[in-house]
């Protein structure tokens, strides 16, 4: 950064608009700013502190005058915590942003034809409204100003969130309200029996230690998955998880992951299942599926329901097509949609999860549904119309970085007449459109929010070939 902008506090600025990532807009100097932590409307004091090529980035030290969009945030670790970072900006506007968030990269990236964009379809539960969620030990957690004023010897050990830009920090959480109990019951109880114990929480920076990571999975159909992740497999393990499991017995699934890697996935691990099943079940009108430890599911359970259900409409089944669903998971949209169709087939590049789609089918009695397992860009050839017949349908639902092109390459051949595109990155969605859309236009955009207090956004879009 040169030297003319490096901390230079702006005063009374007027915070334009929201913009991506949670940000919102202003300007100075015909420059563009990006500022974390306020709302559209604010006019508040700013501080730089990076400069980037094309864009400046501030924070704000005083709010002068609050927006009227603004609300008192509910959780004492707001401003801290990473987690929910519009807590201060009311629900109804949040969906307004988002809304426009998507609109904005529909009109900057995909810069094609597109109807009026629906209204964000709204979360019922803005509070524990979260099916799983993964904390982090830490022996450098944050300390708070108040904490480093007193001058004492202080513990720092936590068992939280990362803080945002600190790798090696952790938010160490009191109460934590995206989850519902006994998320925070377990939680709590977990890091007293570690400190009153002296078990060693993990140093990320040297990488070893004993407590590392801890993931707790919760369904609508009440049951609980705890995953306990070791960087040693020390004998103090099994005394934790049997302490844990007498004080838990409600705990339907406790697993532990014992991991030495330099980082915490744990995919390519052995999960061992301590007490109970090896998964749990989550339930969706009257179909059940078996959740594992290695298993994508849509986290927020309630919306996800409502999100399959829109795809359902959209996609106007007669009961005569083929679908085929890209990115299928544990083939949740898949078997949702396959009662409605002659035959459903499912691809898939994580081998567990196909397993897991495989056991649901069987489950829920559904002998309609096929799937593949493999990468999507590989599996997804002519011999798969050969064998299945011509696709009708195409659900697809990439992660963030969207469609890889031979994917959308190999889609063109197969010529779908209607495709139904998820995506949690609006991005990389309009991107995708682009390129779909010299065969296909668009029929309807509807922005769903699954993580409110969040930026993030989920869109649906539904397309037609064209004739």
């Amino acid at each position: 950064m040169r030297k003319r902008f490096k901390n230079v506090l702006l005063p009374g600025v007027t915070i334009e608009k929201a913009v991506a990532e949670g940000k919102c807009l202003t300007r100075w100097e015909e420059r563009v700013i990006f500022v974390d932590g306020v709302a559209p409307g604010d006019v508040a004091d700013i501080k730089i502190i990076r400069k980037k090529k094309n864009y400046l980035e501030a924070i704000p030290e005083k709010i002068i005058t609050p927006s009227p969009l603004r609300t008192e945030p509910f959780c004492s670790h707001f401003g801290t915590c990473g987690g929910c970072k519009w807590q201060h900006i009311e629900y109804k506007h949040q969906l307004e942003f988002k809304r426009q968030q998507v609109i904005d990269n529909l009109e900057r990236i995909g810069k094609i034809p597109f109807p009026e964009v629906k209204p964000t379809i709204a979360s019922e539960k803005s509070q524990y409204y979260r099916n799983k969620l993964e904390f982090t030990f830490s022996n450098r957690r944050w300390l708070e100003a108040a904490e480093i004023s007193t001058g004492e010897v202080i513990d720092r050990n936590g068992l939280g969130f990362h803080k945002p830009r600190q790798f090696d920090k952790v938010v160490d959480l009191k109460h934590c309200y995206l989850q519902a109990e006994p998320s925070n019951d377990i939680r709590l109880w977990l890091r007293n029996y570690a400190y009153e114990h002296k078990l060693e929480f993990y140093d990320i920076r040297q990488k070893q230690g004993f407590l590392r990571n801890l993931i707790i999975r919760t369904s609508s159909t009440g049951e609980i998955m705890v995953i306990l992740q070791v960087g040693q497999d020390l004998e103090e393990l099994q005394v934790l998880l049997a302490a844990m499991y007498q004080q838990f017995p409600q705990i339907t699934s406790l697993q532990y992951v014992v991991n030495t890697k330099g980082n915490e996935t744990f995919f390519d691990l052995e999960v061992k299942c301590f007490a109970g099943r090896d998964h749990i079940l989550e339930g969706m009108e009257d179909l059940k599926f078996r959740i594992g430890p290695k298993s994508f599911y849509q986290t927020n359970s309630d919306q996800a329901l409502r999100l399959y259900q829109l795809v359902r409409d959209l996609a106007q089944l007669k009961g005569s097509e083929t679908v085929y669903d890209l990115y299928t998971g544990t083939g949740t949209i898949a078997l949702f949609l396959a009662r409605n169709a002659a035959k459903v087939v499912g691809f898939e590049q994580v081998p567990e999860a196909i397993a897991d789609a495989k056991i649901n089918a069987e489950w829920n009695l559904i002998q309609n549904a096929t799937f593949y397992t493999g990468d999507i860009k590989e599996v997804l050839k002519p011999e798969i119309s050969k064998k299945h017949g011509k696709c009708d349908v195409l659900i697809t639902d990439p992660p963030r970085a969207g469609m890889h092109e031979d994917v959308i390459r190999e889609v063109l051949q197969l010529l779908p007449d209607k495709i139904i595109y998820i995506s949690c990155n609006p991005a990389t969605q309009a991107r995708d459109l682009s390129l779909l859309d010299e065969n296909y236009k668009i029929e309807s955009i509807h922005p769903i929010d699954m993580f409110p207090h969040t930026h993030h956004v989920e869109s649906v879009v539904s397309l037609q070939k064209k004739l």
